[in-house]
C-alpha cells in the first residue's frame, strides 16, 4: 500500500509540478499521496486532517494542494454551519490568495478574485461597494480570464446599484455596460464558432465523444451568456431611455468629442435606442464621422439619410458600409443593423439583408430571427385560403428554430418564438379535414419557396 502511494505521489508530481520542499520534507510527500487518495474518491473528510498538514507546512510542494484544497474545503462549508461555516470559508478566501503567492504562472487572477467574490455573495458575507472594487480590479486586470457569467451580471448589477445610491455616476454605469457587453459577445463568438464547426458533424453522427463533450459545455456557456445578457439589459433598463442620454452627451460632449472610443459608443447607444431624430444624434455622427470614418459611419449616415426620404442615399451608404467592413463578424452585424431598420418598410429588402448576415457569419441567430418573424407577419399577404395563410407559419417556425441551433444564446427567445409560430399554424385537424398531409404549399408572395405540411 505504502509503495502504491509513492507511486501515485510521484506521478502527480510529474504532472502538476514540484519544488525542492519535496526532499526537506519527506513527511509533506507522504502526506500528499494519502490526501490525493482519499480526494480523488471524494472522501474530504479523511482527506482534511493530512491535506491540512502539507498546506500548513509546504504550500509551495505541489500545486495540487490548492486544486484539492479548494473541494476539501468546499465539502467542510456545506457540511457545517454557524462560526465553523464561517472559518471554513474564511480559510477558501486564504487558499485562493495562496494559490496566487506560491503557483503564480498557474493561477489566473481574475479567477480567483471572482471566486471570493462568488463565495461571500453566495453567504451574503459582501457589501455592493466590495463586489464592484474587487470584480472592477479583476476585469480591468486580467480581462482575458474574466470568463464567468454570473460574475459579469454581479460586476454591472452591483454598479447599478451604486448609482441608484448616488455613489457612483451614469457615465461609468454606461462605461461598463459597454465593456460587459463586448465581453460577453466575445466570448458567445468563439463560442459559436466551435458550436457552427461542430454542428455539421453532429448532425451526420460524426461526433468523436470528446467532440460531443466540447458541443455539449459550448451549448451550455452560450445558453448561460445568453441569460445573463438579457438579464444586463434588464438591469440597465430606463437608465439607457434617450431621456437620460441625451442630456449626458450634450452636458459631455465639448469635453469628450476627440475620445474617439466615447463618440462611436455614444452614437452607437443611441442609434441603438433609436434617438436618432435628436439633433444630438447628427452632431455625435458627425464627430465619429471625422475621426473615423469606418463602416459604422456610414450605417449611421445611411439612417439619417433614410429618416429624411433618401432612399437611394440610404442604400448607398448601407452598401459602402458592407464594402467597407473585412471582419466577416462585424459585416455580419451591419448587415443585421441595416436589416432591422427595413423591417417595418420592404420587409424583402429587410430578408435580403438578413441574408448578408447570416453569409458572413452563419451563428448570427438574430438573423434568422428576424427573418422568421417578417414571415410570421407576412400570414396575410401569402396565401388565397386559410391553411395557406397559416402554413406560412411553419416557414417562420423553423427559422426561429434554426436560431437557437446556431447560438445557444438565443435558445430561449428561439424556442418561444418557434412554439408562437408553430401554434399558428394548421391544426392537425385542419390537416385532416383539407386532405393536406405530405402534399407541399408554395408561396407566390415576397417570401417564396415552400413547405412541406407534415404526415398525420
Amino acid at each position: 500500500m505504502k509503495t502504491k502511494l509513492y507511486f501515485t505521489a510521484i506521478l502527480l508530481l510529474g504532472f502538476m509540478g514540484i519544488s525542492n520542499a519535496q526532499a526537506q520534507n519527506p513527511e509533506c510527500t507522504t502526506n500528499l499521496s494519502i490526501y490525493v487518495e482519499h480526494a480523488k474518491v471524494k472522501n474530504y473528510d479523511a482527506a482534511y486532517t493530512p491535506w491540512k498538514m502539507v498546506y500548513d507546512q509546504c504550500p509551495d510542494l505541489n500545486r495540487a494542494t490548492f486544486v484539492y484544497g479548494e473541494r476539501i474545503l468546499k465539502d467542510k462549508i456545506k457540511k457545517s454551519n454557524g462560526t465553523e461555516k464561517d472559518g471554513f470559508i474564511g480559510d477558501l478566501l486564504v487558499l485562493y490568495d495562496n494559490s496566487m503567492k506560491y503557483f503564480p504562472a498557474k493561477t489566473k487572477m481574475a479567477d480567483m478574485e471572482i471566486k471570493k467574490v462568488l463565495m461571500k455573495y453566495d453567504n451574503k458575507m459582501i457589501s455592493n461597494d466590495e463586489i464592484y472594487s474587487n470584480l472592477q480590479k479583476a476585469f480591468t486586470e486580467d480581462r482575458d480570464n474574466f470568463k464567468n457569467a454570473k460574475a459579469l451580471y454581479l460586476y454591472f448589477s452591483s454598479l447599478v446599484d451604486l448609482n441608484a445610491a448616488g455613489k457612483k455616476d451614469l457615465q461609468e454605469v454606461f462605461d461598463v455596460y459597454d465593456d460587459v457587453t463586448e465581453k460577453i459577445e466575445e466570448e458567445n463568438k468563439k463560442l459559436t464558432a466551435t458550436i457552427t464547426k461542430l454542428l455539421p458533424k453532429e448532425e451526420k453522427d460524426e461526433l468523436t465523444s470528446k467532440e460531443k463533450k466540447v458541443l455539449k459545455a459550448a451549448n451550455t456557456n452560450s445558453v448561460s451568456f445568453g441569460k445573463i445578457a438579457g438579464s444586463i439589459d434588464s438591469k440597465l433598463g430606463k437608465l439607457a431611455d434617450c431621456g437620460n442620454l441625451i442630456p449626458l452627451y450634450q452636458k459631455s460632449f465639448d469635453a469628450k468629442k476627440g475620445d474617439v472610443k466615447w463618440v462611436k459608443r455614444a452614437v452607437g447607444r443611441m442609434f441603438n435606442k433609436e434617438c436618432t431624430d435628436d439633433p444630438m444624434f447628427k452632431k455625435l455622427f458627425e464627430a465619429q464621422l471625422a475621426l473615423d470614418p469606418s463602416a459604422d459611419a456610414y450605417v449611421y449616415g445611411g439612417t439619417l439619410k433614410q429618416k429624411a426620404g433618401d432612399t437611394n442615399g440610404a442604400v448607398a451608404d448601407f452598401n459602402k458600409a458592407l464594402e467597407l467592413e473585412t471582419d466577416s463578424y462585424k459585416k455580419s452585424n451591419i448587415a443585421y443593423k441595416v436589416a432591422t431598420i427595413y423591417r417595418r418598410g420592404s420587409k424583402s429588402t429587410a430578408r435580403n439583408y438578413a441574408q448578408k448576415a447570416i453569409n458572413a457569419n452563419s451563428a448570427n441567430g438574430k438573423a434568422y430571427l428576424l427573418i422568421a418573424s417578417l414571415y410570421a407577419s407576412s400570414a396575410n399577404a401569402c396565401g388565397k385560403t386559410t391553411f395557406e395563410k397559416r402554413a406560412i407559419y411553419w416557414k417562420a417556425a423553423d427559422m426561429a428554430r434554426k436560431a437557437g441551433r446556431v447560438d445557444p444564446s438565443l435558445s430561449s427567445r428561439a424556442n418561444k418564438a418557434a412554439a408562437s409560430y408553430s401554434a399558428k399554424a394548421p391544426t392537425k385537424e385542419m390537416i385532416f379535414t383539407e386532405g393536406m398531409q405530405g402534399k407541399t404549399v408554395t408561396f407566390s408572395c415576397w417570401v417564396g419557396g415552400s413547405v412541406k405540411v407534415p404526415n398525420l
